[in-house]
């Protein structure tokens, strides 16, 4: 529900600033937008054409260019910073959180990287190179490093009067983390433990050491899992010996999930997360080629199989008719299982210990379903084609396809992911090869067997 209402939300935003774009009206354009969070507005000029994103983009307030960068794909980014000079580009970059102008860095020219690390303090621009010397998609570039630690050996009174001193809390603080002299984790003391204990009290007696810390090394799908079974808010970042290097947040986790689906959905397509919704034509065909091109080699392979039985079906006519319905039930059986499996990839639930538990369950469901609706459709053929050994055959084919769908859904995936491939980018072509070519090659192949003796 929640989801659906965001998604009308933005469609009535998006109305809305389209009418008043066509109209010529910029004033109510600049009042909408300034409405908006900055992944709203993110979300928005990844929705306009061209020509009206770049009108848009010229009316955000320069103090939230930053972070509207941040929130778009990579493809649309680079297209905003082509319409920026340097000085806007090194005033929106300066604005923004260490973790996330890590991410923005790498796609800002090299002048105006260096105006940027001219303009920071030594502090934080030894944090940006050391959050930068991490493997993108691992904790240690997510994190953040602005943390505030305080000593075991301290009291309540000092550590509010410090917070008071401090006169700042980073975004989405719920703990202080503890250290000792060699800035090594020693726990976490929650910010409603400070304020509902007597000042008096020392720390040592409030920390939490239950927490499991987040190694600087762990993969981003990794940490949004923790954060997804624990309901983490923030979570301590550590090295191999324990020092604490920064920590990660809500919001930057769901950035990660929100990455996460969007890859799953367009990879099983052919297609890039970051690709923009309007881009060039031709980068957009030649994206698509490839893949439109593999998909005809294969279709090419089924087809060869269906030649193999030109007689037949020029004997049956009946089999042209049908031949759809085996190739398209195997192909939709096959894609439910691919999306369970791929799903369960991303979420760590598959694994060599259950591959072959789930393989026995999908074999099992494919039969159950084979022999159910290969017996409606049966009675279909029957009742339409008024021939009993069609209406057998086409049930065996069914249920035989459906086999081969829930056995290529499971290994196809397992298989491409031990390879080190991505197991959403490429399973659903071979799958349609599997169904198709089975499917046809089993029906055609019987029909041909135990009708045409």
């Amino acid at each position: 529900m929640a989801e659906a209402a965001r998604h009308d939300k933005t469609a009535r935003q998006l109305r809305l600033l389209s009418d008043a774009l066509d109209s010529g009206r910029l004033g109510p354009v600049k009042r909408l937008i300034n409405t908006l969070s900055p992944a709203e507005i993110g979300n928005l000029l990844e929705s306009l054409p061209p020509a009206k994103r770049k009108v848009v983009w010229g009316l955000v307030d320069p103090e939230d260019d930053g972070e509207v960068l941040v929130h778009v794909g990579e493809e649309v980014r680079e297209s905003l910073i082509a319409d920026m000079d340097e000085d806007e580009l090194v005033a929106a970059a300066t604005d923004l959180d260490i973790d996330d102008l890590a991410d923005l860095v790498d796609d800002l020219p090299d002048k105006v990287i260096e105006e940027v690390l001219k303009s920071m303090d030594r502090e934080n621009r030894e944090r940006l190179e050391r959050v930068l010397s991490y493997a993108e998609g691992t904790a240690g570039r997510l994190m953040n490093p602005d943390v505030v630690t305080v000593r075991a050996d301290t009291t309540v009174d000092v550590v509010l009067r410090y917070l008071r001193l401090r006169g700042e809390l980073p975004e989405h603080t719920d703990h202080l983390y503890v250290v000792n002299r060699r800035h090594r984790l020693i726990g976490w003391v929650a910010l409603q433990d400070l304020v509902t204990h007597d000042p008096s009290t020392p720390i040592n007696r409030l920390i939490d050491d239950n927490l499991t810390a987040i190694h600087v090394d762990e993969p981003a799908e990794d940490v949004a899992r923790k954060f997804s079974d624990h309901d983490w808010i923030s979570a301590p970042v550590v090295d191999d010996d324990n020092v604490l290097l920064g920590r990660i947040t809500i919001d930057d986790v769901v950035d990660i999930i929100r990455e996460q689906a969007e890859h799953q959905a367009l990879s099983a397509a052919g297609l890039d997360e970051d690709e923009d919704l309007f881009s060039p034509v031709w980068r957009a065909t030649r994206r698509r080629m490839l893949w439109l091109g593999i998909n005809l080699a294969t279709a090419f392979l089924a087809a060869g199989v269906v030649g193999q039985f030109e007689d037949t079906i020029h004997a049956l006519t009946a089999l042209a008719v049908l031949m759809p319905i085996v190739a398209g039930m195997g192909g939709n059986a096959g894609t439910q299982v691919l999306a369970l499996m791929v799903r369960g990839l991303a979420l760590g639930q598959v694994g060599a210990s259950n591959v072959r538990a789930l393989l026995w369950k999908e074999v099992r469901v494919a039969l159950l379903n084979g022999l159910g609706l290969g017996l409606i459709l049966a009675l279909v053929v029957l009742l339409w084609f008024h021939d009993l050994g069609l209406a057998l055959v086409i049930t065996i084919a069914l249920t035989c396809n459906l086999l081969f769908a829930a056995i290529a859904g499971v290994l196809i995936p397992v298989t491409l992911k031990r390879l080190g491939y991505d197991p959403a980018l490429a399973s659903s072509i071979f799958l349609t090869t599997v169904t198709d070519v089975m499917g046809f090659f089993t029906f055609l192949g019987l029909a041909t067997l135990l009708l045409l003796r």
